[in-house]
């Protein structure tokens, strides 16, 4: 198995997880918080999805689908175009208010067709290709890639979680 084909299987382990914890959730259920400063599903996967959308555009050179795509505006949140949701307050959190859940998964399904497609195209001898050079190491594109699944999955189990309590599951 290539070192790719692991990375898109990373990938698409990501966006099952997305699809489990959002299917049949209406808004409401979305924003829901198991206490009160907590995190909601909306906001996790939107965040989750977000970073990947935005470092995979940055590793590649490509523009953003948040705002080629006009999902910002789809979205319509009240933060600056290219927020992440990095470093949210709990205040910002409950700003991430969707319609649907179905908006949350056609988002995440654009940007991982897009994230599988890049990288389905690369060979192994790119990933150790320097793409930020701002840590110390330097960040390769794998690196970059393991890190996104990483987050991603994470808060894509925290997603799960929630929808567990939510509706005990």
């Amino acid at each position: 198995m290539e070192a790719t084909e692991i990375l898109n299987d990373g990938f698409e382990r990501v966006q099952q997880s997305v699809h489990h914890s959002v299917r049949g959730l209406s808004a409401e259920q979305l924003r829901w918080r198991a206490y009160a400063r907590g995190n909601t599903i909306a906001w996790l996967i939107w965040h989750l999805t977000r970073v990947q959308d935005d470092h995979v555009a940055d590793a590649f050179d490509l523009p953003q689908l948040w705002l080629d795509d006009g999902w910002y505006t789809r979205f319509g949140l009240p933060f600056e175009k290219l927020a992440t949701g990095y470093g949210h307050s709990a205040d910002e959190v409950t700003r991430v208010q969707v319609q649907s859940a179905q908006l949350l998964l056609d988002y995440h399904d654009a940007v991982t067709e897009r994230t599988v497609r890049q990288v389905a195209a690369l060979d192994s001898g790119d990933l150790d290709r320097v793409v930020d050079e701002g840590w110390n190491p330097p960040v390769t594109l794998g690196v970059r890639l393991v890190s996104v699944i990483s987050d991603d999955l994470q808060h894509a189990g925290q997603a799960a979680y929630l929808r567990g309590q939510l509706l005990e599951e």
